[in-house]
């Protein structure tokens, strides 16, 4: 069990194939807890958040910047 009170976030794209094995436990995680939160972004790129990476996403990239600098001001 996810500790309570202890925030975290989970980022992947929708359709990424070495997050499908994962997905079902991040959902469940996100089910547990008011704590948790999931965001899946269209497409299927794994390194979608690294700018040196074939699977670079700018836009998807800037977003989970954007949730992640927001999420860490809450905390």
């Amino acid at each position: 069990a996810w500790p309570e009170g202890v925030p975290v976030q989970v980022h992947a794209k929708e359709d990424d194939p070495e997050f499908a094995e994962d997905r079902e436990a991040a959902q469940g995680l996100v089910g547990s807890t008011d704590s948790a939160e999931l965001y899946l972004y269209p497409g299927k790129e794994h390194l979608f958040a690294d700018s040196s990476a074939s699977d670079y996403d700018p836009d998807a990239a800037a977003l989970l910047m954007d949730r992640v600098r927001a999420f860490l001001d809450s905390v």
